[in-house]
């Protein structure tokens, strides 16, 4: 029994426990009117909430990427559906709530769903890589042949087995050209002595990463053919329609020579192989490139114009007309040349997507509803990512969307709505406005697309907004018309005369692309922009994008800080590539120093462009400041305040252990693409094949003493597992 009578006053009446349950009421009222406050914004926001479950379902993809393994994607994928039950069992009878209890429950099932999505399709569809390069001789069938004439070689894309273990092996090699054969086609088996390589991981930080995308192709290796090829079936005699796009592709190329024959080609068939390095650079650098891959500007063109002519030519037949409604049945027909020219062209997301959206266009004009909207766009995102989520991290997927967001966002705004509205005017006045609001839309298109450029390719073209003021109705109402008009009169033989009109209108679409890519400050270059940084300017790009009212102007706060953070990133001091090869060097001159004179392009090229110069790199032997023998080269960097040594191998020659352990002990790092005795210690960074086996490549920063690594951002996923133990 108690001694105290105050032991038997219950605990509620006590005056701590009182302040105690007045906190907590305090902290549930705060909770309840923050709830209100934001269901009621969401209630009053007038936005569009279609677009919105897309961003939820490709934001649980985006997290799969993000995320380093298994544990994490369970966690965020456990939180997401926990979110969405909790909301249902939060606000089940409360009808004030009803907002933001959809908003929760749509949002973290969808998250939940997108991650499950991808996570599924990497287990389904991933192959293993190869542990180690191999040469041998294989027996396979091929599944896909992909000729490349700019490049003098054919790519085959076979189904092997390995000759170590028996197991299946989807492999791609590359063919010189001087070795192909038309009996090399899809369905045919061949034998060939090949050097297989497993697919390669970024070379740098921030770099093209292909090991990914082969994960997602099912490639287990790539590599070249040695030797002849021995043809033990000869490719199928059917069709096909990788087949028919060869046929037109050769056939375009036959009629227009040089480098228009190769664009009209891209524009006919969708094949990029024979178009030369040089042009394929100058439309980069002036922002013309997505003239050359198959999207939006060229199905649609496909879509509008067999719609015209569908109708059109039915509006000449009276009986048809009197019990059919055309709109519809010239509809059907435009959606059929339109899914025909996506499947000819080679069915790439971009042109994917633009097939869905123009598909859903048509609908909405045979229903009489409002054509162009984002809930559109966000239909045919989902439908992509749904099949295949990977997309939504690739350049293709990001910018093919970006670009449609801000046409749609730009004139659904109020104020192009009323400029663009109908009035009396004279053909001047109205023909200005569109030639206006056609430069507007080129800036925001190329605004929009910056940040996505930037992060996949480090360069971006600056004056591409002018340059397609003239390039796409160039292309749209000039070119691509010719290229349909001389095929068409190819069945007869009299297509001569238009073939030459479409290479003079290339002709001027290529020297507009090399003028604009050569005039000075034509590109912009940053070769680092970190995930993070990304992911602010995408989120404020969505905001921006997909939200109504004054609510969209706070998509100024990650946007800003984004460039910021962006502006004030340092360039790193020394690159080196993942096997250890090649280091570059920055801050020494306006170019590069290379440690070796390589003849590697796809060396050279990410060196550059993640140094963020364009001149050609000076090999460090020939470098004043360096001092190279046939096994080393050393050098001394100022960097702040502080020195920095540095000692790179060159060769893999055998070296004294006692004179390779007394140059260790002079320098700050070391670089080798060997395993270096445990007796090298320099002062920082010992950077031999035992830490990039493990690290991938690196991006050194001096002055701050740090550096970034390919590592970071491949986590646990199936293409990067084990890495530094094979």
């Amino acid at each position: 029994m108690p001694d105290s009578p105050s032991a038997f006053v219950p605990l509620d009446d006590t005056p701590l426990d009182a302040a105690m349950q007045q906190k907590h009421w305090r902290k549930d009222w705060r909770l309840s009117s923050l709830a209100s406050s934001l269901d009621a914004f969401l209630a009053s926001s007038g936005f569009d909430r279609g677009p919105w479950l897309a961003v939820a379902f490709g934001t649980g993809i985006a997290l799969w990427f993000a995320l380093p393994g298994p544990f994490e994607w369970m966690m965020a994928l456990s939180l997401a559906t926990l979110a969405a039950i909790g909301a249902i069992a939060l606000w089940r009878d409360d009808d004030s709530r009803a907002h933001i209890r959809l908003a929760c429950v749509s949002a973290g099932l969808l998250v939940a769903a997108g991650l499950a999505g991808v996570w599924t399709k990497s287990e389904m569809v991933g192959a293993q890589p190869i542990a180690r390069p191999v040469v041998e001789t294989i027996d396979g069938r091929v599944l896909e042949r992909i000729e490349q004439p700019a490049e003098d070689r054919v790519r085959l894309v076979l189904a092997a087995r390995s000759p170590e273990d028996g197991q299946a092996l989807k492999v791609r090699v590359n063919l010189p050209a001087a070795q192909d054969d038309p009996a090399l086609g899809e369905g045919a088996r061949l034998r060939m002595k090949v050097r297989l390589m497993p697919p390669a991981p970024p070379m740098l930080p921030g770099a093209y990463d292909f090991a990914r995308t082969a994960w997602f192709q099912g490639f287990a290796a790539t590599g070249s053919v040695l030797g002849e090829v021995t043809v033990i079936e000869p490719a199928t005699a059917q069709g096909g329609i990788a087949r028919l796009q060869r046929t037109l592709s050769a056939h375009v190329r036959s009629q227009l020579g040089g480098s228009p024959g190769t664009i009209a080609s891209a524009l006919a068939s969708g094949d990029r192989g024979a178009i030369a390095r040089e042009d394929e650079e100058a439309m980069r650098d002036a922002g013309l490139t997505h003239l050359l891959s198959i999207s939006g500007l060229h199905v649609s063109a496909v879509i509008a114009a067999a719609y015209l002519l569908a109708i059109k030519l039915l509006a000449l037949w009276p009986w048809l007309a009197l019990r059919v409604r055309l709109p519809i049945v010239a509809a059907g027909i435009a959606a059929l040349a339109g899914i025909g020219y996506t499947l000819l062209t080679g069915a790439e997301v971009p042109t994917i997507r633009s097939c869905i959206g123009a598909v859903l266009v048509l609908i909405a004009l045979a229903l009489g509803r409002e054509p162009l909207s984002l809930r559109m766009i966000a239909v045919a995102a989902f439908a992509v990512l749904l099949i295949w989520p990977e997309s939504l991290i690739g350049p293709s997927f990001q910018m093919s969307f970006a670009a449609v967001v801000a046409i749609v966002a730009l004139h659904s705004s109020a104020p192009v709505r009323a400029f663009l509205a109908p009035r009396e005017e004279g053909w001047a006045s109205w023909a200005s406005k569109r030639g206006l609001m056609l430069l507007v839309t080129g800036m925001v298109i190329e605004i929009a697309l910056m940040p996505i450029v930037l992060f996949h390719f480090h360069r971006a073209g600056v004056y591409g907004a002018f340059a397609n003021v003239i390039a796409i109705p160039l292309t749209t109402f000039v070119s691509m018309p010719l290229i349909a008009l001389a095929l068409l009169l190819d069945v007869a033989g009299l297509g001569a005369p238009a073939w030459w009109l479409a290479g003079k209108s290339l002709e001027l679409l290529l020297a507009l692309a090399h003028w604009t890519a050569d005039q000075p400050g034509a590109v912009k270059l940053v070769p680092q922009m970190s995930g993070w940084i990304f992911a602010l300017f995408v989120g404020g790009g969505l905001w921006l994008g997909l939200w109504r009212g004054k609510a969209r102007l706070l998509a100024a706060v990650p946007l800003i800080l984004a460039t910021a953070i962006l502006l004030s990133r340092p360039i790193p001091d020394v690159l080196v590539s993942g096997d250890g090869r090649h280091v570059g060097i920055t801050g020494e001159d306006n170019r590069l120093l290379m440690l070796r004179d390589t003849r590697s392009e796809f060396a050279r090229d990410n060196l550059r462009e993640l140094a963020g110069v364009k001149g050609e790199p000076i090999p460090l032997a020939r470098w004043p400041g360096a001092q190279c023998s046939r096994d080393f080269c050393s050098i001394s960097l100022k960097r702040g305040a502080g020195e920095w040594h540095l000692l790179m191998a060159r060769s893999d020659e055998m070296i004294a252990e006692r004179a390779l352990a007394a140059a260790c002990d002079r320098a700050d790092i070391v670089v080798a693409d060997r395993y270096l005795p445990r007796s090298c210690q320099p002062r920082w960074l010992k950077a031999d094949r035992r830490m990039l086996d493990r690290t991938g490549g690196l991006a050194i920063n001096l002055e701050q003493q740090s550096y970034r690594t390919v590592a970071e951002g491949q986590g646990n996923h199936g293409w990067w597992q084990g890495r530094g133990t094979r």
